[in-house]
């Protein structure tokens, strides 16, 4: 009986497996069947109590609704596209973003939109009155970043690089500037670099009462021109933009506050220079006080300055780090006008610290051995905060509640995973998110004190969908390398493994500064990828944070400083050697693979851990920091001329002779961030020393190499080199 019960349920599993069809390429990266239901574009309304999202009804007009937080059910239509498709006299109308005047009387709509480079794009809008559907305002060329002011009597955008602000009730707009050239100077946007690196791209703001507004002027004229030739004519058109390089000349940048009613413009004095850097302009909740944030060129000296409307320049904060500060959005000013909350690593985690406006520090607010992720509300009626910490795992993210002084830390979520939260204008109510590695995320709405209202979507068909698939679970754990350092990873098996064999080790690596892949959070196509290569192929995949990786302190961030990739690659080789141990690994058949950084360090790995790694995939990779930006470069780097030997001594380039396994190199011949020079002059060297490569590069497409039937290429041509070496 015993044996019979055994086959019974042998039989069962073989059936249940049977029953199930592996991944496909195609269901990846064709058919989408592995996009869970997302919930984006939430916006608050102001009675604290709804939200509204955008959706759509009929075929070509959009539909922007409102919904009550505690039911769930639609109280009513906030901006009904057919309605304004009837004024523009056409059939139908769409819009890709729309911002509501405070009163929600008001909504700007951008439509037809196009895009520039990361952040940035063009578009034509059209101002409309909620009530009527009169039109306001419409523009006839396609603008960048208009913005209404807070009062919604005015609006600004930019064209050509000039700026220009529109008076709704006088009908007339008014050019600010009038200097604007392309790859010379910008008014009002920022240039390449700024919006890469520091995350931005409008480059103005409107003060609290609209009588003011900040912007920066962008004098690029003396930074030098990247070229870069686009496939899609007889004659290839040469696409220019300024892109300053490791070293080379900056924009000089300077900020300027015009004065709306009067129509009169100040250039605030804080330094005509290229070696500093001005990434950020917040006006503060007085409307005669401007906030800008200024860094030096080697971003290790950060400065809060605080600028009176007549140009009056007052320093409130200065920190200087003996690597670098990162730049953040998580400056806080409070309504009662005297207090700020500011987030800073100064004590060697990512803490949260109550200021008077004026600089002095009151007191610390968050505290201990772990690093405080997002502020996500500030409820000043109770004096709370909420945000997400890594105080769990640094694998995790869990909200907390805590006091302005604080105390009574609470945390309020406790299943493992990721989660976030985005709260009500009252912050009595929030959409709570949870993402897991295996599973779609899921979306409740939640009482301040975490008490669940409702759920909004649990992804349950997506789920259960996930079933019908051959796949496995994900493992996360530590291990710890020969050189004493603990370093966290996930592993994917095959569900179906023999006892006594070998598998082959695919890793898969970014490592760079504050980045994390091992996180429990939904990882989306490539998940699904790893589980195609797990499952039908039967090759282990595993991903390892190196040293230099986010959420475990300072310390462990930025002790790359200077020589970004060394103990990047130490880990990346000394991580494979602990995973080869394990009995089901085969230690001669280990590759390793990444994108962007992680194609930089996947090349790196490939030369200096040869006797580690037999086979490497390096996607749009950097092969020598000196072809990259100065930004990015500089802040973990220094310059080249200061510090030249960290810079040789961690650029693939300079490793190629070292090289034995078999390498695959990509790249989008439009990288507008990492150069195609990258891959180009690493080519050149393998050629040098006639070391055997395989390449793919793609036409005209960026650093995400997408469009079409692009990433079903793309990751048949890895796969199949993967097949084929390992």
């Amino acid at each position: 009986m015993r044996k019979l019960s055994i086959f019974l349920v042998n039989l069962l599993v073989i059936t249940a497996f049977a029953q199930k069809r592996d991944i496909s390429l195609e269901d990846i990266w064709a058919s989408g069947a592995f996009y869970p239901n997302t919930i984006s574009g939430f916006v608050n309304l102001s009675d604290g109590k709804s939200y509204c999202i955008k959706t759509s009804d009929e075929p070509g007009n959009a539909l922007v609704e409102s919904y009550d937080y505690q039911s769930g059910e639609k109280t009513g239509v906030v901006i009904d596209g057919s309605k304004i498709a009837a004024k523009l006299g056409v059939e139908s109308f769409s819009f890709s973003k729309f911002q509501m005047s405070a009163d929600e009387s008001k909504a700007l709509l951008q439509y037809a939109a196009e895009p520039i480079f990361r952040h940035s794009t063009r578009a034509h809008f059209v101002v409309v009155d909620l009530k009527s559907y009169d039109l306001i305002a419409q523009s006839k060329e396609k603008v960048r970043y208009p913005s209404m002011d807070p009062t919604a009597n005015r609006l600004a955008y930019v064209l050509n690089n000039d700026l220009y602000v529109l008076d709704f009730a006088k009908g007339k707009t008014r050019r600010v500037t009038k200097d604007g050239e392309y790859n010379s100077i910008i008014n009002g946007a920022v240039d390449w670099v700024y919006e890469e690196e520091f995350g931005m791209s409008r480059g103005f703001e409107w003060n609290a009462d609209g009588s003011h507004i900040a912007y920066y002027r962008f004098d690029e004229s003396s930074v030098k021109k990247w070229v870069m030739p686009m496939y899609d004519n007889l004659y290839p058109e040469q696409y220019t933009f300024k892109y300053p390089k490791a070293g080379e000349d900056n924009s000089t940048v300077d900020v300027y506050i015009c004065n709306v009613l009067k129509g009169k413009e100040k250039k605030l004095e804080l330094g005509s220079e290229n070696d500093q850097y001005l990434p950020r302009i917040k006006w503060t909740l007085d409307p005669n006080v401007l906030s800008v944030q200024r860094l030096n060129r080697l971003q290790n000296n950060w400065e809060l300055l605080m600028v009176n409307s007549d140009g009056t320049v007052n320093q409130a904060l200065e920190e200087k780090n003996k690597y670098y500060v990162d730049i953040t959005d998580n400056i806080f000013y409070l309504k009662d006008g005297r207090h700020m909350i500011v987030n800073s690593e100064k004590n060697g985690y990512n803490h949260l610290y109550f200021h008077k406006v004026d600089g002095p520090q009151v007191f610390q607010i968050t505290k201990g051995k772990w690093d405080v992720d997002k502020v996500l509300a500030i409820d000043e009626k109770n004096e709370l905060i909420y945000f997400s910490s890594s105080e769990v795992s640094p694998t995790e993210r869990h909200i907390y509640s805590i006091s302005f002084e604080g105390k009574n830390k609470t945390q309020l979520s406790s299943e493992s995973g990721f989660h976030s939260a985005k709260f009500s204008n009252d912050q009595s109510l929030c959409l709570h998110t949870l993402s897991t590695a295996d599973k779609g995320m899921i979306y409740t709405i939640r009482n301040a004190d975490w008490t669940l209202v409702r759920t909004v979507e649990d992804n349950s068909t997506f789920n259960e969908t996930l079933k019908g698939f051959n796949m496995s679970g994900i493992e996360f754990s530590s291990l710890t390398t020969a050189e004493g350092v603990d370093l966290n990873y996930w592993i994917i098996k095959p569900s179906q493994m023999d006892s006594g064999k070998k598998y082959p080790l695919l890793m898969y690596v970014y490592g760079g500064p504050g980045s994390q892949t091992v996180t429990n959070e939904f990882m989306w196509s490539n998940y699904f990828w790893y589980q195609m290569l797990a499952n039908k192929y039967n090759i282990v995949i595993a991903s390892v944070d190196n040293r230099g990786t986010g959420a475990r302190g300072e310390e462990f961030k930025k002790m790359t400083y200077k020589q970004l990739g060394k103990y990047e690659t130490i880990d990346q080789i000394s991580a494979a050697k602990e995973l080869r141990k394990m009995e089901f690994i085969d230690e001669e058949r280990i590759g390793i693979w990444g994108w962007s950084y992680g194609g930089y360090m996947s090349s790196l790995a490939l030369a200096k851990g040869n006797d580690v790694f037999k086979m490497a995939i390096a996607v749009a990779p950097v092969s020598n920091w000196r072809y990259y930006d100065n930004i990015y470069t500089e802040r973990y780097m220094q310059r080249p001329q200061e510090n030249a030997e960290g810079y040789d001594q961690n650029s693939p380039i300079n490793f190629v002779k070292d090289i034995k396994g078999k390498y695959l190199i990509v790249h989008g011949t439009g990288d507008d961030n990492v150069h195609f020079q990258n891959t180009v002059e690493m080519v050149d060297e393998l050629i040098k020393y006639n070391i055997p490569f395989d390449s793919e590069f793609y036409p005209n497409r960026n650093h995400g190499i997408y469009g079409g039937f692009t990433r079903l290429h793309l990751y048949n041509k890895m796969t199949n080199f993967i097949l084929e070496n390992l």
